[in-house]
């Protein structure tokens, strides 16, 4: 499990450092392009994989240094879960995330940007330490809600240009992740061990 972890914030660094290589190439050399080619656009059925292309693309440098630290702190507590959690939770986010976008935007709207994920992995935070009730989740929520607790109004429309959808689905993508996870681990484990003849278990 220590391995999974490691292993998983590992791949949260990456994911970052992704993101921060395709904005560098976007303004230095492409002038904007990538965005255009790897962004969302609302109501358009040509390219649905761009719901996972997205999140790694961003409008300029500030928009992805606000979005970094974010990232990386929430993604690596998520990560603490180990790999392959980290994998299903950025996965039911972004697609849910990507749905909200894509639906409730105005038709032909780019949108770009990690905040979906951000906003999916502070709900994820969240709701998992009072689903699973165990001292280190119960830890993070805490601090969790101390350090970014305020992020709760941006599912609010506010400021022109910035995708209230994309950080109000996220978070529900993060809250559904919390809550079908935790119940399909425990249901695989109870399919696995069955008790045995010496009143032990076994696993078929």
């Amino acid at each position: 499990m220590k391995q999974s972890r490691i292993t998983a914030i590992l791949t949260v660094a990456g994911m970052l450092a992704a993101m921060w290589v395709f904005e560098i190439l976007d303004s230095v050399l492409f002038d904007g392009g990538l965005d255009q080619e790897f962004g969302l656009r609302a109501w358009t059925f040509s390219d649905p994989w761009t719901v996972l292309t997205a999140p790694f693309m961003h409008g300029n440098l500030q928009h992805i240094i606000g979005n970094s630290l974010p990232f990386l702190v929430l993604g690596s507590l998520v990560a603490f879960s180990g790999l392959g959690r980290f994998l299903l939770t950025t996965l039911i986010v972004a697609l849910v995330s990507g749905l909200g976008v894509w639906l409730f935007s105005s038709p032909l709207t780019l949108t770009v940007g990690a905040s979906g994920l951000v906003f999916g992995y502070f709900g994820y935070t969240v709701l998992r330490g009072l689903i699973e009730r165990r001292t280190i989740d119960i830890v993070i929520m805490i601090c969790v809600v101390l350090f970014y607790g305020t992020m709760i109004w941006g599912v609010l429309p506010q400021h022109p240009g910035v995708s209230w959808q994309a950080h109000l689905f996220g978070f529900v993508g993060g809250l559904l992740s919390a809550y079908l996870l935790p119940r399909r681990e425990r249901q695989n484990q109870s399919q696995q061990w069955r008790p045995g003849s010496q009143g032990g278990y076994y696993a078929p």
